[in-house]
């Protein structure tokens, strides 16, 4: 019998995705890949997978799995409150999210909702066991491509998994949350920015605009004040030749309201662009739920590469300050020793 998670509930929209396919939007393919590179990263670190291995990218609730495999150990990373069934009339236990956890046949991981994001993920030891289409197993839902049969998980499809069981270890988590930061989204003007006003320049760097309700992987459509293009013959106004859309480009078509494209984007597009969103922010618009506010902050292109890298730092920091996690319901012995312990004698701050 081979190992896998089976789906016994699905979720709102979770897909397989890994870092993306790159190096075909020539051929009219989209990247995809992970709406936040970050946690997708977090999650392999912690169950100790190289960092592009495919994951299980979970929007907005995830889906319960049933354990069909001797043992398999995954790592929810995101604003999630999961717990795991351990039989038919057994209540849910609460777990713990930002760790791994040793799961056995016949559990069932229910992972639950997200607070306040839109975006969780879930790692296995060892990945998945699916064939890659163009050197990927991203899911790109439209054109049916990659993942599991190019499609969001449904009830009853099982997931193959590459270990028929988890090597022994200890559980790890995460020391501590990782800050993605707050404040403007950081945008480089461009690529089309002379399509736009002055006034409609300012419009978009001092206005506050709210998620719409029509988001998904492909885009967010941004309510709020209307963006003025340029009036001049020579600009063009709101319609250009189509050319390529780089992640995190944000269109503005005739209507003035911005769209901001992500990891689903078209490969080409007819609307001018005002800016496009800084690779250090991108993880954080990949998180935003409908309703949600975002303003922008204009940048320079070198001030971009330096928020990149300090980023990338604070990743690896995170990363290399991985730390055993206790058992869920269990005893650390080594922390019963550590902690309660002095020279030997048990120590009861109660008895005294």
């Amino acid at each position: 019998m081979s190992a896998s998670l089976k789906v016994v509930r699905p979720g709102l929209f979770d897909t397989v995705q890994d870092t993306g396919r790159t190096g075909y939007m020539a051929l009219g393919i989209p990247t995809a890949g992970a709406m936040d590179r970050i946690g997708l990263r977090l999650a392999n670190a912690l169950v100790g997978n190289p960092p592009d291995t495919a994951g299980i990218e979970i929007g907005v609730m995830g889906p319960d799995l049933l354990v069909e495999a001797d043992s398999v150990r995954v790592a929810l990373v995101g604003r999630l409150s999961p717990s795991l069934i351990e039989g038919p009339d057994a209540p849910p236990k609460p777990l713990e999210a930002d760790r791994t956890h040793l799961l056995k046949r016949g559990q069932i991981l229910r992972v639950g909702m997200i607070e306040g994001a839109s975006t969780a993920y879930l790692s296995v030891a060892g990945g998945l066991a699916l064939p890659p289409f163009m050197g990927s197993l991203s899911t790109y839902s439209r054109a049916g491509i990659g993942g599991f049969d190019g499609r969001r998980l449904a009830a009853g499809d099982s997931l193959p998994l590459v270990l028929a069981s988890a090597a022994p270890g200890d559980e790890r988590k995460l020391g501590v949350a990782f800050d993605y930061g707050r404040g403007p989204i950081r945008v480089v003007w461009g690529p089309q920015d002379e399509y736009f006003s002055d006034e409609g320049k300012r419009t978009f760097i001092t206005a506050e605009y709210r998620a719409s309700k029509e988001a998904d992987r492909m885009g967010i459509r941004l309510e709020g004040p209307v963006i003025a293009h340029a009036t001049s013959v020579a600009s063009g106004g709101a319609d250009i030749i189509s050319d390529g859309i780089a992640p995190g480009a944000i269109q503005v078509p005739g209507a003035g309201l911005p769209i901001v494209l992500l990891a689903d984007r078209q490969t080409v597009g007819g609307y001018p662009k005002i800016a496009t969103v800084t690779s250090v922010d991108l993880p954080r618009l990949g998180r935003l739920l409908p309703g949600q506010t975002v303003r922008f902050e204009a940048v320079s292109v070198e001030q971009a590469e330096k928020l990149r890298r300090e980023q990338e730092a604070q990743l690896l920091r995170a990363i290399a300050g991985l730390t055993t996690a206790r058992p869920v319901g269990g005893i650390d012995l080594v922390r019963l020793y550590e902690e309660n312990l002095i020279d030997g004698v048990i120590y009861d701050p109660t008895a005294v």
